[in-house]
């Protein structure tokens, strides 16, 4: 029975890695597959079993990663002596996550275990260094942005571009108009009830970013409310995870209190609903703003995260921007507001210079049509494909030797 050993560190990697799993259950040389390791609810939908949670692995930054260490190593060394000893995969398949991956990556490959990275690190934007322990560690990156695989071909590493999941899960054009049905139905609203502007707010899917970014976004909408009174606004709020619905509630109460009028719906999930719902997306800067872009929705990105955090990260990147969309048209076609910028008056000004002018977000809206057609490939399965013929090899080279 063959053996995919496989890591996501946090619920962004859980999403990308779900249609994998899903399309080696239809290769049929993968039958009988085993999967393990560390995976979130959606890979464990798809048949496999996490060993570990992986909500410790889903910190963000240096100073929260340090809080947090003790055990991520503790965990990443019981990892890897269960992979090299009783749990000995074909092949390993590390998700993201690259600072904890690379080092269960260059242990297994060192002991000769094949290891594939699906979404490579972002050595483009900064901590370009990293590519000399890729090289030691990775023997195939899976990379999701079409310009990754010349970087790799320029330090010998192989590569492959397979594409970005959620650009084959997302339509090329939205349907407003049903998404906002159902959200109504969900809310337990009326149809109509929905109509005027829809404003997507998403604080991030981490609770240091809730703690750290969520209470400016909740200021933001009140001073909004404040400053479009007479038109009728619908903030929505998908909740990544049921941990984070208390501390948003707690925000939700603040500001109910203070401005009594505002409608702030809190929805659990339903992120794509809800983007694919609005007007325009205030929205913390990771993975999320990929998703925005592919509904081709205007945005404003933002974040906040601790002074040591952005001072280190400030001092090794090297890009101008920090946002997904940003980089992959090489330029700012969106605003965005990180630190000291991150102010409920910039941010609402922002917002409403997209709601003022539509001509613009029609042109935006051009621009991530054609990203999102350079970025739609079958990733899935070609993901799956990568991990089956390198089974396929490794059992090829045991039966050889």
């Amino acid at each position: 029975m063959p053996k995919l050993a496989c890591v996501a560190g946090e619920p962004s990697g859980d999403l990308l890695a779900a249609p994998v799993l899903s399309a080696l259950n239809q290769i049929p040389d993968m039958s009988g597959l085993e999967v393990y390791g560390i995976g979130g609810p959606r890979m464990q939908a798809e048949g496999m079993r996490s060993d570990w949670p992986m909500e410790t692995l889903s910190v963000r930054g240096y100073v929260e990663a340090i809080k947090q260490l003790p055990a991520i190593l503790k965990l990443r060394k019981e990892l890897i002596q269960n992979l090299l000893n009783e749990g000995r995969p074909d092949v390993y398949l590390g998700i993201d996550a690259p600072d904890f991956n690379l080092g269960v990556e260059l242990e297994l490959r060192k002991a000769g275990i094949p290891t594939l990275h699906f979404v490579s690190p972002s050595i483009w934007a900064w901590r370009a260094g990293r590519i000399k322990k890729i090289s030691q560690a990775v023997e195939r990156m899976l990379c999701i942005f079409p310009f990754e695989t010349e970087i790799y071909d320029k330090a010998g590493v192989a590569s492959t571009y397979v594409g970005h999941p959620l650009a084959s899960e997302i339509p090329l054009e939205p349907n407003i108009q049903q998404a906002r049905e159902k959200i109504s139905h969900y809310l337990k609203l009326q149809k109509s009830s929905l109509e005027g502007l829809v404003i997507a707010v998403l604080p991030g899917s981490r609770r240091s970013e809730i703690e750290l970014i969520a209470p400016v976004f909740f200021e933001t909408i009140q001073l909004l409310t404040e400053r479009l009174k007479g038109q009728k606004l619908h903030f929505l709020i998908p909740v990544a995870t049921p941990r984070l619905r208390e501390p948003l509630e707690q925000l939700l109460l603040k500001t109910k209190n203070t401005t009594p009028d505002v409608q702030i719906h809190l929805l659990d999930g339903m992120a794509d609903e809800v983007l694919e719902a609005s007007d325009v997306v205030l929205i913390a800067s990771g993975t999320a703003t990929l998703q925005a872009a592919l509904w081709k929705k205007p945005m404003v990105i933002s974040y906040k995260v601790p002074w040591l955090t952005a001072q280190i990260m400030k001092r090794q990147g090297y890009l101008p921007y920090v946002g997904l969309p940003n980089i992959l048209c090489g330029e700012f076609v969106v605003p965005e507001l990180l630190q000291d910028d991150a102010t409920p008056e910039k941010l609402a000004s922002a917002l409403q210079e997209w709601l003022e002018h539509p001509v613009k977000v029609a042109e935006l809206k051009g621009r991530f049509k054609q990203m999102h057609e350079t970025l739609r490939r079958p990733t899935g399965l070609l993901v799956a494909q990568a991990v089956a013929q390198t089974i396929a090899n490794n059992r090829n080279k045991q039966v050889s030797a």
